[in-house]
């Protein structure tokens, strides 16, 4: 069970996953907004390349979820180098420094981007059972991609070497208006298709705000994992990333699911 005495400290709160954990933790933990910059909720302004900062921050923490990043796919090798190395590298010494138990780090099904750029539009197909899972070799699409697979090498290597669990969590598209079918073309590689064209990628990634909120308080209430590489997800009616290990090992049930077609045309 969840518990009141957790206190959980979110890096790169001010962004849309941010913004739905925020909603969705508030009621069952202590939460600790760490952002950038100043904020219009209450937060803690901090830089990620700052390790000593971080050190401070993270004193008397149970467990850190780090999103923050240059998520960009197509950002540029400073803002990837400076936000996604080195600030992931600095968010786990300082977990380890100031002795936070857990890290859970948001990662991207963008590591097997490549994967699905070779098997096409014919993978998202209802009828297509192919599956990658954990133990898919990745192939990242972009630089942002390959930052996300230094983030989980990362996590290993604390996890084996030193008294901390993490869990990487590659995620799917959360969307602030939480609707797969009004969703914008995003950057990616079918961003110039239509809708009925690109929809079946959406439906594939598409994870609800409430089932994100879910897999995270499974992530954190998991303390008998000590490393885990999942994806994240809604119950979509076709998705070629596995959530077995998600469900065995997490107990993550989602609820949702994207509807089979689209019924709204617009953006």
């Amino acid at each position: 069970m969840e518990s009141k005495t957790k206190t959980i400290l979110i890096t790169g709160a001010e962004g849309t996953v941010g913004a739905v954990l925020r909603r969705g933790f508030a009621i069952n933990y202590r939460l600790i907004a760490l952002t950038r910059t100043p904020q219009p909720f209450e937060s803690r302004v901090a830089d990620i390349t700052d390790l000593d900062a971080l050190v401070t921050e993270f004193h008397g923490v149970d467990a850190v979820i780090h999103l923050a990043a240059a998520s960009a796919l197509n950002a540029p090798w400073d803002a990837v180098l400076d936000n996604n190395i080195v600030g992931t590298r600095n968010v786990f010494e300082a977990a380890r420094l100031a002795k936070v138990p857990a890290v859970i780090f948001a990662s991207s099904g963008h590591v097997l981007g490549m994967v699905e750029e070779e098997a096409g539009n014919a993978l998202y197909a209802l009828e297509n059972k192919r599956e990658f899972d954990h133990t898919t070799p990745p192939r990242p699409d972009s630089l942002y991609a390959v930052s996300k697979v230094f983030g989980e090498a990362m996590g290993r290597y604390y996890s084996d070497v030193f008294p901390l669990r993490v869990i990487c969590v590659r995620l799917g598209t959360i969307l602030p208006d939480d609707d797969p079918r009004s969703a914008s073309p995003g950057q990616g590689r079918s961003a110039s298709l239509p809708l009925e064209e690109r929809y079946p990628r959406i439906r594939a990634k598409w994870l609800s705000q409430r089932d994100c909120c879910e897999l995270f308080r499974c992530c954190v209430e998991a303390d008998h994992v000590r490393w885990a590489v999942v994806f994240g997800t809604s119950d979509n009616p076709r998705q070629p990333w596995s959530l077995a290990k998600a469900r065995q090992v997490l107990g993550y049930t989602p609820v949702d699911a994207a509807p089979v077609s689209p019924t709204v045309t617009h953006r």
